[in-house]
């Protein structure tokens, strides 16, 4: 029963970094996922598949793993790098490519 601790990425629908600072606590799949032979959803007899427990910090979360023996994988998040835009570069007279309309 192997956790992985990771921050989730922002979502890729808005540019809001909502719900990407907390750290992440969730169990990886135990069995294989089985299709059901009458409805054809896919279902799972893994319940600690649905476990998803959230932490304000990294360490809060490891110590939370180590407290209940919980072996774990720890996934460090990669910063973006910070790129500063302003609007008025769009009308720069030393644009680096041609700017038609």
């Amino acid at each position: 029963m192997l956790a992985r601790i990771y921050r989730p990425a922002k979502t890729a629908m808005q540019s809001g970094k909502a719900k990407s600072k907390d750290w992440r606590l969730e169990f990886e799949p135990a069995s294989a996922r089985t299709t059901d032979p009458l409805m054809g959803w896919i279902g799972s007899s893994d319940m600690n598949g649905q476990v998803r427990l959230t932490f304000e910090t990294q360490e809060e979360a490891v110590a939370y793993a180590d407290r209940y023996g919980i072996p774990f994988r720890l996934h460090t998040p990669q910063e973006p790098p910070l790129i500063l835009k302003a609007y008025a570069d769009n009308f720069a007279t030393n644009r680096k490519q041609s700017w038609t309309h």
